[in-house]
């Protein structure tokens, strides 16, 4: 048995990190974007901060949120332009400890995000909200719950078909 320290095995994590990157690639139409660790991490900060207790379906589905921001013109178009945005994400997200036994299933959900994976029915939504909470607002059409998550595009009145957030695609989740 071979004991490493804690330094090794930081490098360790680190170099995986970086090969599992190597992979990583935008969609966008202008060709491949590639991802960097400052997305990476920003990535996992997103959706340690807003679905660290989530199913996988609902850790993808705010990345996948994180993703249509990206390329929206409406926002920034970098992942950490996008989850820095204040008011948007928990508070504190890009400078809190992360301290949880999710981490490594965070860290998987943010690379298969980065790589292309989306939650396929969040569509275009660009917002979520804790499922459970209630809005006076007429514009919200809700497209999913996941791990506690509603999602939802804005939407002019008079074309939101979906007032209330559907069931949960997860069994036992409010």
């Amino acid at each position: 048995m071979t004991i490493q320290s804690p330094k090794s095995r930081f490098v360790a994590a680190a170099a995986v990190t970086l090969l599992a990157l190597a992979g990583c690639s935008g969609g966008q139409s202008d060709g491949p974007r590639p991802y960097n660790q400052s997305d990476l991490n920003c990535m996992e900060r997103a959706i340690f901060f807003e679905a660290n207790r989530s199913s996988r379906a609902g850790m993808i589905a705010v990345g996948s949120v994180v993703m249509n921001r990206v390329e929206s013109d409406q926002y920034p178009d970098t992942v950490c332009g996008v989850v820095g945005q204040k008011g948007q994400f928990a508070p504190g997200v890009l400078t809190r400890p992360m301290n949880s036994k999710a981490l490594p299933d965070v860290r998987e959900a943010a690379i298969a995000v980065l790589r292309g994976e989306r939650q396929p029915r969040v569509e275009n939504a660009m917002f979520f909200h804790t499922n459970g909470y209630t809005f006076p607002y007429d514009n919200m059409h809700y497209v999913l719950v996941a791990g506690g998550n509603a999602f939802y595009e804005k939407r002019k009145s008079h074309l939101v078909t979906q007032r209330v957030p559907p069931p949960p695609i997860e069994r036992g989740r409010r």
